[in-house]
């Protein structure tokens, strides 16, 4: 049980992050993402825990 405590703030910020990352990727135009792969930020964002949504919030999204 004490396990479960120690890790849920982590649960809680990566599912968090994961959920503000996606809503800025849907909300975006597909031009405003760099490198021309859409659909490949998508993935990065859902497969990789925090470190996609962070790498997405970083170098993935063009400020216009």
């Amino acid at each position: 049980m004490a396990e479960v405590l120690l890790i849920l703030p982590l649960i809680i910020i990566s599912v968090g992050l994961t959920i503000y990352a996606l809503l800025d990727f849907v909300r975006r135009d597909p031009r405003e993402i760099r490198g021309n792969v859409y659909w490949v930020w998508l993935v990065v964002i859902l497969l990789f825990s925090i470190i996609g949504p962070v790498a997405y919030l970083t170098f993935g999204r063009r400020e216009v």
